[in-house]
This record gives C-alpha cells, sequence and structure tokens, in this order.
C-alpha cells in the first residue's frame, strides 16, 4: 500500500474591500499598461486586447470578455472572477495570487511559466488550458474541465484536483509536493509519472495501475504461456 501524504493546505481567499466602486469600460479606452484597483467590473469586454501590461487588484469582474487577449505582463491580485470568458488567453510575465474564479470559460488559457498562488477554480471549462512550467501554490481545481490540460514541467505544491475532469490532460515531468487528486475522471492521462509526490485515492491507482505499469517498462505474464521445462 502507498504511504499516506500529508494533506494540502487550502488556497487563502481573496480579500476584497467590504464595498467596491461600480466601474465600465470607456469606448475606445486604452488599455495598455491599464490598472483595476477596488472595483467591480461587471460585462467589461476586453476581447483580443493587446497590451504589455493588465492589472486587476482587489477587484470582481462579473460577465466580463478578456477572450484572445495577448498580454505581455497579466496580474490578478485579491480578486473574483464569475462567468467570465478567459478562452485563449495568452499571458507571459503572469502571476495569480488569492483569487477564486467561478463557473468562467478558460479553453485554451495560456500561462506559461506563470506563478499561481491561493487559487480556487471551480466549476470552469478549462479543457486544453497551458501551465507548462508554472509554479502553482496552494491551488484546488473543483470541479472544472480540465481535458488536455498542459501541467508538463510545472510545479505544483498544495494543489488538489476534486471531481475534475483530466481526461488527456499531461503532467510529464511535473513535480508535485503535498498535493492530491480525489475523483476525477483519468482517462488517457499522459505523462503519468509525473504524478510522483501526488496523493491519489486507492480506486484511481487502480485504474492507472496499466498506465502506471507501461510507464515503467512493467509487462504482463500471459497465464496460459509456460516456461521451458515446465510440466
Amino acid at each position: 500500500m502507498p504511504s499516506r501524504a500529508a494533506a494540502p493546505r487550502p488556497p487563502s481567499p481573496p480579500r476584497l474591500p467590504p464595498a467596491l466602486e461600480r466601474a465600465s469600460l470607456p469606448a475606445g479606452a486604452a488599455l495598455d499598461e491599464t490598472r483595476w484597483t477596488a472595483v467591480e467590473l461587471e460585462g467589461a469586454s476586453l476581447a483580443g486586447v493587446e497590451a504589455r501590461s493588465l492589472e486587476f487588484e482587489e477587484t470582481r469582474l462579473v460577465g466580463c470578455d478578456l477572450s484572445g487577449a495577448r498580454l505581455s505582463r497579466f496580474g490578478l491580485l485579491d480578486c473574483e472572477l464569475v462567468r467570465c470568458n478567459l478562452a485563449n488567453v495568452v499571458a507571459r510575465d503572469a502571476s495569480m495570487a488569492r483569487v477564486a474564479c467561478s463557473d468562467s470559460r478558460l479553453t485554451g488559457f495560456q500561462w506559461p511559466e506563470g506563478g499561481v498562488r491561493d487559487l480556487l477554480l471551480r466549476d470552469c471549462r478549462a479543457d486544453l488550458a497551458s501551465f507548462r512550467f508554472a509554479t502553482l501554490q496552494r491551488a484546488t481545481f473543483a470541479g472544472c474541465v480540465l481535458r488536455d490540460a498542459d501541467f508538463q514541467g510545472a510545479r505544483l505544491e498544495s494543489v488538489r484536483f476534486l471531481d475534475c475532469d483530466l481526461t488527456g490532460a499531461s503532467f510529464a515531468d511535473a513535480r508535485f509536493e503535498r498535493s492530491e487528486l480525489r475523483g476525477c475522471r483519468l482517462e488517457g492521462l499522459r505523462g503519468v509519472e509525473g504524478l510522483g509526490g501526488a496523493a491519489l485515492e486507492w480506486s484511481e491507482i487502480i485504474e492507472l495501475a496499466g498506465t502506471f505499469a507501461a510507464a515503467l517498462g512493467v509487462r504482463l505474464i500471459d497465464d496460459e504461456a509456460q516456461p521451458d521445462g515446465a510440466a
């Protein structure tokens, strides 16, 4: 039996002020090197924007569209996102800290080499999302669709995947510490050797037994085949 691992530390929630100022995005506003602080944005469209820097701090975004944005620097600090569209966002020098995101779309979301600290992603669609070589600390993915998501080379510390669809996801060369997967779909998982250091439920370990064996080069004995000289 595998040894029992230490429980992950849960993410800290966003630190939002008791009251937020309602803000809107003026038509034709310049978005490069823009920073929003202590506001609530609802229904804002930033789709396809290209900017050197875009930052949100102590901000709630509701029903906002950032799909297809290309951002050299993207920062989220103490933010709450609800029903937002971040599909195909490409963020380079990027960081998230104390962020809660729910009922949102992150299909094709690109966060290469980014930093993630204290993140809750709940009931989100994040298929084909990429966290290649990112560092994730105290992050929880709950009820999310992460089909074909890419965590190659990522460092995951106190990360939980709860009831997520990880079909076809890649964990090649990932490094887990104090992390766990519970109740997840794991069919077609790639880079399964990268799960070393993670804790899984026994049923999930049994489900992945064949994949683990293949990764280790272990072959199945054919019961009908008899060794030479056997009676």
